[in-house]
């Protein structure tokens, strides 16, 4: 039987209390334009769970079921076909799901959103159990069977599933917020950005480059990569800023051990200019604890002292090689190590500062016009809007939510999802 439809689940969503409303629209919405341009209607909210209805015999699954795994807020998804709640029509249902499929062992696991729903989940649980073993013989085993029928009964009907589909978890972009990533086009600052919107927050993408001095090759990495993240929010702008004027004029009176530490320190200027512009409310970067010279605690204090904003550092206790197989989980690590040519490896200095000290740093400075130095970067950058690969437009833009987000009784009482006990074939219900 070809599916009805998909039915989404929320985990930690569903745990924000008086803003759950706000969080789950915010999902509905992510969903729905992540499914943009395949046959499925509105997502719709259904008892404490997402409903997205098919109207094609035949949908495309396996796009959809990549476009919804890369929606944070899911924890999982289900194509699932729909019965009423009535005990024989459940038994041929859940016999239509398992019909010229092969299995050793079995289990039914049924849920009541309400209890006071006709049919208990113990008895659901027992008599479609029993009908599927007369028509395919099987050990009914509780424990990592080798097929399991999903049966979950809602007021207006049952949906059936057997494959329950890992989401990427989270929140759902846009409900905590906005910032700005520091985009170097290596491995690490992607995988910051993609933390970030793992916890609710829209990001902007900064690249610095060192081009007409450098190749354009970070430059079309970085795109390559704003790309890729846009996925999960439909449309990430990203800023390209020149970098490599700046880096020269540091050089001629700039010590070279204290080079790195001012080149990171322009960028989290002009970087947090930006972001002032867009409304972001922090930086991000892709900076872990020792990795390098410039990420020492002594460097990153001394550097973080130039921002205008804080700096958020989602993989500061990584090691690198966790880095590389969270890069390798999204889908950025074969772009992230492409050749290239980062701005950091102009004019590098070979003994690099690792205990940049205030006094010095603020020397170094002082030889410089550093307002008008990010102005001119400022002026000459340029920005890009990588847009999803099925988006055509940029969306209309949504007012940002956060914790403190209002929102009314009657959203609340809308959107109130009862408890979803789940109970097995030998337990109460």
């Amino acid at each position: 039987m070809k599916p009805a439809g998909i039915i989404v689940h929320y985990a930690e969503v569903a745990t924000k209390g008086k803003n759950r409303p706000t969080f789950i629209k915010h999902l509905a919405r992510n969903i729905g334009r992540t499914l943009a341009g395949l046959p499925f209607g509105g997502v719709q909210v259904v008892s404490g769970r997402l409903w997205i209805p098919s109207y094609s015999d035949d949908p495309p699954l396996e796009e959809a079921y990549a476009r919804i795994r890369s929606v944070y807020g899911v924890a999982s998804f289900s194509p699932v076909i729909c019965a009423p709640l009535e005990l024989n029509a459940l038994k041929e249902a859940a016999l239509s799901l398992v019909e010229g499929r092969t299995y050793e062992t079995f289990r039914v696991t049924s849920r009541r959103v309400f209890k006071n729903q006709p049919l208990a989940s113990l008895d659901v649980n027992r008599q479609v159990g029993e009908y599927l073993w007369e028509h395919h013989p099987a050990k009914v085993k509780l424990k990592d069977p080798e097929m399991e029928v999903f049966i979950e009964m809602l007021p207006e009907g049952a949906y059936l599933y057997t494959d329950k589909i890992p989401g990427p978890r989270g929140l759902p972009v846009g409900v905590t917020g906005k910032v700005a990533t520091l985009l170097s086009g290596g491995i690490d600052s992607p995988v910051a950005a993609a933390r970030m919107q793992r916890r609710g927050c829209n990001t902007i993408l900064i690249h610095f480059h060192s081009h007409p001095f450098l190749s354009r090759a970070s430059q079309e990495k970085a795109r390559d990569l704003a790309v890729h993240l846009a996925r999960s929010q439909q449309v990430a702008t990203l800023y390209l800023v020149p970098f490599g004027e700046l880096q020269r004029e540091i050089v001629t009176v700039v010590p070279p051990p204290l080079r790195v530490v001012l080149y990171r320190r322009f960028m989290l200027r002009i970087a947090g200019e930006i972001a002032l512009r867009e409304h972001c409310r922090a930086l991000v970067t892709g900076e872990s604890l020792g990795q390098v010279a410039s990420q020492t605690l002594s460097n990153m204090v001394a550097i973080e002292s130039a921002s205008p904003l804080p700096v958020l550092r989602p993989l500061i206790g990584f090691d690198k090689q966790e880095i590389i197989e969270e890069a390798q989980r999204l889908g950025t690590f074969e772009t992230s190590i492409l050749p290239d040519q980062d701005c950091c490896t102009l004019f590098i200095p070979r003994d690099p500062e690792t205990h940049a000290k205030h006094d010095a740093v603020a020397a170094a400075e002082a030889k410089l016009d550093i307002d008008r130095m990010c102005n001119d970067a400022l002026q000459r950058m340029e920005s890009f809007d990588a847009l999803a690969p099925w988006i055509t437009r940029r969306p209309r833009p949504v007012p940002e939510n956060t914790e403190d987000t209002e929102v009314t009784e009657k959203d609340r009482v809308k959107n109130q999802e009862p408890p979803e006990p789940e109970s097995h074939a030998h337990g109460e219900d």
